[in-house]
């Protein structure tokens, strides 16, 4: 077990290898989107030089949207390709998560709404079943749609900017990130029954929804606390990782956390007496990580004192 309850640096898409066959007792993971959101998350070849700048709107919006990604239509013809290579991309090492997962066993997928799909088809093509697609309701949503109007305002078209008053350039408000789940299947004529008495997989603990405040449907609303940001521009509730690791695995079992950024994953792992491995190629969030896991550890010593 000297390989897990630690966080190693490295890609991740290596490190797995590490990992026998079969171990794995549960994966959750929010990964990159492909949406461009930093440097980390363009996963397809990109050569337009303005991708990842700033326009004057976003420097004032201050850190909600520090990069200018791409219209949904692209810059370019070779952009039309983003959602094959972000397929490619997934598909590179979700045959790996397979590999290590035990029969049953379950994967927790954050992956955003425009390219789901595509996370989707990769894991389904390396053998994975596709339970669902769980919503996680976020209290609180930033908007970033513009009305049309100003924008022919700004060209003098006072006629044009009073026709299409009301209307705006964008989406809607997104309020909702998507949870993919998806499971190893069992063995083949065996039922749930019997892999739940071999492996402790397969079933999903229902107590557990009611243990944080939530239905029994597939939308969670937990909120984020304070101690929820800051870490990572993508930082995901303590307590919504906590409830995927609560509702799928028992204490003991193993988590694993292919991209685990600042170690959310990680932390509600040790605060469910559960072991974890996690990976992290971004030295800061692996940085960040350490020290929480190492506070971790030592407020649990200090409250057995």
């Amino acid at each position: 077990m000297s390989f897990f309850n630690t966080i190693h640096f490295g890609d991740s898409r290596e490190l797995i290898k590490k990992i026998d066959d079969n171990c794995i007792d549960l994966i959750v993971s929010d990964i990159p989107y492909g949406i461009g959101a930093d440097d980390w998350d363009v996963l397809h070849d990109n050569t337009n030089s303005a991708f990842l700048g700033t326009s004057p709107a976003q420097e004032k919006a201050g850190a909600v949207f520090k990069k200018r990604g791409k219209p949904l239509n692209g810059w370019s013809e070779a952009d039309r390709l983003i959602p094959k290579q972000y397929y490619e991309w997934a598909r590179s090492w979700s045959g790996e998560w397979f590999r290590v997962l035990k029969p049953g066993a379950n994967a927790f997928v954050f992956a955003g709404r425009r390219l789901a799909h595509r996370c989707v088809c990769a894991f389904e093509d390396s053998g994975f079943t596709y339970r669902d697609m769980l919503g996680w309701e976020k209290e609180r949503a930033a908007h970033r749609a513009q009305r049309i109007s100003v924008v022919f305002e700004k060209r003098n078209d006072v006629s044009s900017a009073k026709k299409w008053e009301g209307w705006k350039i964008g989406n809607l408000r997104p309020v909702f990130e998507p949870i993919l789940w998806f499971a190893k299947p069992y063995k083949i004529g065996g039922t749930i029954a019997d892999n739940v008495l071999s492996h402790g997989l397969g079933a999903f603990n229902e107590a557990a929804l009611k243990k944080y405040g939530q239905q029994s449907d597939n939308i969670f609303r937990i909120q984020s606390q304070r101690s929820d940001i800051g870490l990572h521009p993508t930082q995901k509730p303590l307590k919504l990782m906590e409830l995927l690791i609560d509702l799928t695995t028992i204490e003991g079992q193993i988590v694993c956390d292919p991209f685990c950024g600042s170690g959310t994953t990680l932390v509600a792992s040790l605060r469910l007496n559960r072991n974890f491995v996690g990976f992290e190629k971004d030295e800061q969030y692996y940085n960040a990580a350490l020290r929480r896991i190492k506070k971790e550890r030592e407020d649990a010593k200090s409250m057995l004192l």
